[in-house]
C-alpha cells in the first residue's frame, strides 16, 4: 500500500471519529482510546493464520488506521 494511500484512510477514520466521539479531555484518556485501538489490532494479528489472507489483510488494514487516526486525534486534541 502507498503512503498516500494510507494517509487517506487515516484522515478518514479521523473524520469519523470526530463526528462520533467528544474531543479527548487528557493524555490519559488518549492513552486508553489508543491502547483500545491496538489491542483490537493485535487480537486481528493473533487470527492471522497466512500473510496472504486477504480478508485478515483487510481488517488489520482497517485497525491500523484506527490506531494510527488516535495517535493524530491525540496530538490534534491534546498538544
Amino acid at each position: 500500500m502507498k503512503e498516500g494511500v494510507a494517509l487517506v484512510r487515516v484522515v478518514k477514520e479521523l473524520r469519523v471519529a470526530q463526528k462520533k466521539h467528544r474531543p479527548m479531555v487528557s493524555a490519559h484518556e488518549g492513552y486508553a482510546v489508543i491502547k483500545e485501538e491496538m489491542c483490537e489490532l493485535w487480537g486481528n494479528i493473533r487470527k492471522l493464520r497466512s500473510v496472504k489472507d486477504k480478508t485478515r489483510n483487510a481488517a488489520l488494514r482497517h485497525e491500523a488506521a484506527q490506531v494510527a487516526a488516535m495517535g493524530l486525534r491525540f496530538m490534534v486534541d491534546l498538544l
